[in-house]
């Protein structure tokens, strides 16, 4: 789809993490209880271990100009740990900013992906409603699922699987681009998460406890093919 990989750093200035993002300061995600804090240093700011890779997107904006096609892999932080919650886990975002982007752009490349990463040609896709601080509109995206077998893309069941939307004028205009010449789409996914339902897998820790057994049943070759009329290797 001709997006190339944005990367950025693990520990992040307070701007690029939420203020730039459009995240008030009032907001849940700044509590204690979320998000790793540094010790301020300086007076200023306190930095964070960055809660979700979105900062990067900042960064891309900042760095070049429009238009922009990125996907941001990498670590984020939260303070959480259960069988589907790490403190550190990964995910991955995607962006583009150009002229006449519209929800349509958005919703043909998600449901492409979608289709590709599970191997079903035809998975129901269905986007709905919400709220996020960084876009506007904003839209949580479900896939078809069967709630008691747990099979995707079976029964009349629908499971949320990733956020996306337009990319909030504030946020272009933050990071020095003129919302009203530019426009586009963001969206971010957990990586874990969608390797969990694409595998059946129950819990989120053996992710992380270094099993060389488990890492083999479910990894895959770094040469195995990814293409949209194959299907991602798994």
């Amino acid at each position: 789809m001709g997006f190339g990989v944005a990367e950025g750093p693990d520990i992040e200035s307070d701007w690029h993490n939420f203020s730039a993002l459009n995240i008030p300061s009032h907001h849940p995600a700044r509590d204690d209880h979320d998000t790793f804090y540094l010790p301020a240093t300086d007076g200023g700011r306190p930095r964070v271990l960055r809660t979700h890779t979105s900062p990067v997107q900042v960064r891309t904006m900042l760095d070049q100009p429009p238009p922009i096609r990125v996907i941001v892999p990498g670590r984020t932080f939260r303070a959480d740990h259960d069988a589907t919650h790490s403190p550190m886990f990964h995910q991955c975002e995607g962006l583009v900013i150009d002229r006449d982007i519209t929800l349509g752009h958005l919703k043909g490349c998600l449901i492409d992906f979608l289709r590709a990463f599970f191997g079903i040609a035809t998975l129901p896709v269905r986007f709905r409603a919400s709220y996020f601080p960084f876009t506007e509109p904003s839209m949580e995206v479900d896939i078809a699922w069967n709630r008691r077998t747990g099979e995707i893309g079976a029964g009349s069941d629908w499971l949320e699987i990733l956020g996306s939307g337009m990319v909030h004028p504030k946020v272009l205009a933050n990071c020095g681009i003129d919302p009203r010449e530019w426009q586009g789409f963001a969206f971010g996914m957990g990586i874990e998460r969608i390797t969990m339902l694409k595998h059946g897998i129950p819990d989120l820790r053996p992710f992380y406890e270094s099993d060389l057994r488990w890492l083999r049943h479910y990894g895959s070759s770094p040469f195995a093919p990814a293409s949209l009329h194959e299907g991602m290797g798994g």
